[in-house]
């Protein structure tokens, strides 16, 4: 039975739900879910959670992220990219040392307002459903993190290239549009490649084409405590292992580690815990029951 992490290189075209629901074929496997949504023209790092590691998406969903963004200066559309109508252009003679100056504006902690085209809830309703009626609403500004923003080279089409660290709920295009109002020319975001998630990098990512066409796919799947790799390490006996495996508190004698990678004799993964005094908590378990 599949189980475990799969990075994929996301192609564009494709849905986060696209990759899923292709990848719940190649495992043989209802159980899978990604680790947070890509816009269906970006690239890049997708974290796919299969079978019982579908438990550990929740753990995912406070990641950074790591982009490298194509920003096109002096257009702007209804969707704040490329793929969107084209609302209004300008002149954009920007020069490298001002768009660095304007970049310097958009680091740190900020309040970015979600664009129409989101699925993001107002009232109910998704604000991208909103959007196609025709409708605008107010959206409130939702805090975010720019931890790094910086300028690379031009692309051969002409646009700036943005290397963009965030926390969670960054929208990226919305910071094109955003640095395009700061300059006086508007801007739309290009391009868009995830590189990293998380602890998740372009590197160890897979391209679905090899995925799926692999006689043997869950060659690529990464063991599930991979993700908790920064906590320490407890291995139980056997009277404790089934001692977890049956729920209750698990007895357990040193030092206690506070959260926790618990696993068995046979150094299987069983689960998150919290060891606090003489037992050891369930705080998530990954065993099949």
């Amino acid at each position: 039975m599949a189980c475990g992490i799969v990075v994929v290189d996301k192609p564009a075209g494709w849905t986060s739900q696209d990759v899923a629901a292709k990848l719940r074929g190649v495992f043989h496997e209802r159980r899978v879910g990604h680790g947070g949504t890509l816009d269906p023209m970006a690239t890049g790092v997708l974290p796919v959670f299969v079978g019982r590691a579908t438990r550990a998406a929740e753990y995912f969903e406070a990641a950074e992220k790591e982009y490298v963004a194509g920003l096109r200066l002096g257009v702007v559309t209804n969707t704040q990219d490329v793929t969107g109508e084209i609302s209004a252009t300008r002149p954009a003679d920007v020069d490298r040392p001002r768009l660095e100056a304007a970049l310097l504006r958009f680091t740190g902690p900020q309040m970015q307002v979600p664009p129409m085209y989101s699925a993001v809830k107002i009232g109910g309703q998704r604000l991208y459903q909103l959007a196609r009626a025709g409708r605008e609403v107010a959206r409130p500004p939702r805090p975010i993190v720019i931890h790094r923003l910086e300028l690379m080279d031009r692309d051969a089409a002409g646009d700036w290239l943005l290397r963009v660290r965030c926390s969670k709920g960054t929208y990226i295009r919305t910071l094109c549009h955003d640095i395009g109002q700061a300059l006086g020319c508007g801007g739309c975001m290009a391009s868009l490649r995830r590189t990293a998630a998380g602890r998740f990098g372009i590197g160890e990512s897979v391209p679905m084409p090899v995925l799926a066409s692999d006689a043997v796919p869950e060659r690529f799947l990464l063991p599930v405590d991979t993700l908790f790799a920064e906590l320490p390490a407890c291995t139980l006996s056997e009277a404790q292992r089934r001692t977890c495996l049956n729920g209750a508190p698990v007895p357990a004698r040193g030092t206690p580690l506070g959260r926790c990678r618990v696993y068995g004799p046979d150094g299987a993964f069983l689960m998150v815990g919290d060891w606090q005094g003489n037992r050891i908590l369930t705080e998530k378990n990954f065993f099949e029951v």
